[in-house]
C-alpha cells in the first residue's frame, strides 16, 4: 500500500498563540501542519501572515504545507519560503493573469520548496490539465475555502480519480491533496481514488484523542 499522508490544520485554532504550541503537539503524529492563510480578499476571512509561520518553524520541527488563500500570491511567496514553508500551494482562480503561474512555480522551486496547485470545487480540471504537471501537489477542494467545519462535497472523489488517471496516463509525478469536511469514511474513498494527502481541520483538533484521530484518518 502507498503512503497515506496526513496534513493537520490550523483553520480551527482562533487563538494564534496556540499555533505553535498545536505545531509541537502534531510533529511525529501528522505529517504535515496545512497553514491557512487567508487575505481577507480572495476569501472573506482574515488570518495570520508569515511572521507567525516563521514562529512555528522556529519552535517546532513539523513541515509545514502552507496554503496560500491570498489574491496576490506572486507577492507574497518571497515571505513564506523565507519564514520556513516546505510546500507552497497557490490557488489557480488567483492568477488573473494565468501566464503568472510559471513564474509561481519557477519562484517556489528555485526556493527549495515544494509548489501546490489548489483548485475551488467549481474550476473545471479541464482549465488546469496544462499546468498540473509542473507542480508537485495538486490540492483538491472538496469545501469552499474559506471558513472551517463545512460538509464534504462528494463530487471531489470524482476529481481526484480524474487527476489521477491523468497522473497514470501521462507518468507525471504530482501529489494529490484534499481538503475539505473529510472523516475516516471518506479519507478511506479519497485514498482508494487515488489521494495520497488528506487535510484534516476540526475532526482531529476537535478529537479527544487527536493521535488515535490521525491514525483513523491513515487507515480509512
Amino acid at each position: 500500500m502507498k503512503n497515506r499522508y496526513i496534513s493537520v490544520s490550523t483553520d480551527p485554532i482562533k487563538e494564534y498563540q496556540r499555533i505553535t504550541e498545536y505545531a509541537k503537539e502534531m510533529q511525529g503524529n501528522a505529517d504535515f501542519l496545512h497553514c491557512d492563510i487567508m487575505d481577507g480578499v480572495f476569501v472573506e476571512n482574515k488570518t495570520y501572515d508569515y511572521q507567525l509561520l516563521k514562529n512555528i518553524n522556529d519552535h517546532s520541527l513539523i513541515m509545514l504545507d502552507v496554503h496560500l488563500m491570498c489574491d496576490e500570491p506572486l507577492k507574497s511567496i518571497d515571505d513564506y519560503l523565507k519564514a520556513g514553508a516546505n510546500i507552497i500551494t497557490i490557488h489557480y482562480e488567483a492568477f488573473k493573469d494565468k501566464n503568472d503561474i510559471i513564474e509561481a512555480i519557477t519562484k517556489i522551486k528555485k526556493g527549495k520548496a515544494l509548489a501546490g496547485l489548489a483548485i475551488k470545487p467549481s474550476t473545471n480540471l479541464q482549465d488546469v490539465k496544462i499546468y498540473v504537471h509542473d507542480f508537485d501537489v495538486i490540492l483538491v477542494m472538496s469545501v469552499e475555502p474559506g471558513a472551517s467545519g463545512q460538509k464534504f462535497m462528494p463530487s471531489a472523489i470524482d476529481r481526484v480519480k480524474a487527476l489521477s488517471q491523468l497522473r497514470e496516463e501521462n507518468d507525471y509525478k504530482y501529489k494529490i491533496e484534499v481538503d475539505g469536511g473529510i472523516n475516516p469514511e471518506i479519507a478511506q474513498k479519497l485514498f482508494e481514488a487515488g489521494a495520497d494527502m488528506i487535510v484534516s481541520g476540526s475532526f482531529v483538533y476537535k478529537s479527544h484523542d487527536k493521535l488515535e484521530a490521525i491514525e483513523q484518518l491513515r487507515r480509512g
